[in-house]
């Protein structure tokens, strides 16, 4: 049997757009993938299908596994032929016991390949708003460990040279440490009015920042009841908070956001979240799939030049009925007299992508706001091609086939139920982890309360503010028991954010 290869991947400070290019290609090459507490579980994502993932964090007073088993584990792993990612918060190299990891492999002559990642030492203060260096301040740094091997018998710090050597001094790993750190650097000369700050899951949505003098600073951590993990940075750079500060700033900042949307189209709504400070959680509760019975669809797009309006109500049913005219090989150009419309702006921009202009975009963005915009131009015994979800509401075809229109519903794909990570999503509703919860249709409605149909959901939901893209979806919601907060006026992903921000 070949012998596999280890990634020892550094995942960065927390925030997952901090993780390097090279190490995400390393997460997804993965036959297995080992990671800790302190690389942020969405990276997860990017694991290939039937990966087999194992967690060895620690935490001051537990260890899943212990270092020497770790190492046994990357080795068996290795030797079984398999491509094995050990992922590791912040940087691997620093306090990130890589060496150990490597030297084991490296005994064994198993191939390995170790992948930087930023480094928490520096990039948590940055979140922050403390630049560890700046000219006016200061041009030295030192980082050092606030957790030494607790099996040695003397520290390697050397307290005397250590205290007054740098401008800046970084500790990681240390808040368990405050007290000694804080009377060591005292005895040896440092400053007792010196700016210090703790900031704990620096640049994730738990961010916390405390900061002090070395004089008052473990009176302050008690205060704030702040623990690890968190990072400690002494100077006069820490003044710099007040006025650089910017992460904390941002609208949605510290707030856990569920997107229940389909995952081929969660990333603009998570991307917007993220832009404005906060964390998506992707909990896909609906999935898009072909009709069971394509026979009307397949009939009507082989007599497209009948149809006097294609009416398009989402960009699902737009991307479905372009798969189509490729699927039965026929051209769009047989669609000669038909004029298009679309029921949104997101509708609208994916036709035009596809070379079809839009002639009617009403300014309300739902089937009454449609039927507004085109009512004058309606004629009897026209003939409408609706492509559309086989739940949508039937107000549209109804109100045009009383004008005298010959309407063609068609089954263009459907929504079936999607909860593939509810256990997940359980354990944080359970533990009060989510802030808010975001419903773009009234499909995730309905299918975010049958996955928890088994579950008191008005105990998990308490204290979460639910936001709705419209009216109809906030409608559907409380026909169902749930207590819409925040509805928006703009039906759209950029509608839903900025009521959320609001």
């Amino acid at each position: 049997m070949r012998t596999g290869k280890v990634f020892l991947v550094g995942a960065g400070p927390g925030d997952p757009k901090l993780i390097t290019l090279r190490g995400i290609e390393a997460i997804e090459q993965a036959d297995v993938i080992v990671y800790d507490r302190l690389a942020h579980p969405s990276l997860l994502k990017y694991v290939k299908k039937g990966a087999e993932k194992i967690y060895v964090g620690k935490r001051p007073d537990h260890h899943t596994l212990q270092q020497e088993e770790i190492n046994q584990l990357l080795v068996d792993k290795a030797l079984a032929g398999h491509i094995v990612t050990r992922l590791k918060g912040g940087d691997p190299t620093i306090f990130g016991r890589v060496g150990e990891e490597a030297e084991s492999l490296a005994e064994h002559d198993i191939p390995f390949e170790i992948v930087p990642g930023i480094t928490s030492a520096i990039a948590v203060p940055a979140y922050a708003g403390i630049p560890v260096t700046h000219r006016h301040f200061t041009s030295s740094l030192a980082i050092v460990t606030g957790h030494e091997d607790p099996t040695k018998n003397e520290s390697n710090i050397d307290w005397a040279k250590l205290s007054t050597a740098t401008g800046t001094l970084i500790f990681l790993m240390g808040v368990a440490n405050l007290p000694l750190i804080q009377k060591k650097l005292i005895e040896h000369g440092r400053d007792e009015n010196t700016p210090i700050a703790l900031i704990r899951y620096g640049t994730r949505v738990e961010q916390k920042t405390v900061v002090g003098t070395l004089k008052d600073i473990v009176q302050r951590v008690e205060e704030a009841k702040l623990t690890s993990p968190a990072i400690i940075i002494i100077g006069e750079v820490v003044t710099l908070r007040e006025k650089l500060q910017w992460f904390e700033k941002k609208p949605l900042f510290g707030k856990r956001i569920l997107v229940t949307r389909a995952r081929s189209q969660a990333s603009e709504l998570s991307s917007l979240i993220q832009e404005l400070g906060g964390e998506p959680v992707e909990f896909p509760v609906i999935k898009i799939v072909p009709p069971k019975d394509s026979s009307g669809y397949n009939q009507a797009i082989q007599q497209l030049e009948q149809f006097d309006w294609v009416i398009f109500t989402s960009v699902n049913g737009v991307q479905s009925f372009f798969d189509k005219l490729k699927e039965m090989r026929v051209d769009i150009r047989k669609m000669t007299k038909a004029r298009i419309a679309a029921i949104g702006p997101k509708t609208a921009q994916l036709l035009e992508e596809k070379g079809l202009i839009v002639d009617v975009l009403p300014q309300e963005f739902r089937a009454e706001g449609l039927l507004d915009s085109i009512k004058d131009q309606l004629q009897p015994a026209q003939k409408v091609l609706l492509p559309r979800a086989d739940i949508a509401r039937k107000i549209l075809p109804e109100q045009l086939r009383e004008k005298g229109l010959e309407v063609v519903e068609i089954d263009a794909y459907e929504t079936v139920i999607d909860a593939e990570n509810k256990d997940e999503i359980l354990e944080l509703l359970k533990e009060k982890k989510i802030d808010i919860i975001t419903f773009t249709s009234s499909s995730t409605v309905r299918n975010f309360v049958e996955a928890f149909k088994e579950e008191p959901l008005q105990e998990l939901l308490e204290g979460v503010t639910l936001a709705s893209i419209g009216p109809i979806t906030t409608d559907t919601a409380t026909s169902l028991g749930l207590n819409v907060t925040v509805t928006a006026d703009e039906y759209t992903i950029p509608g839903l954010v900025k009521a959320i921000s609001e």
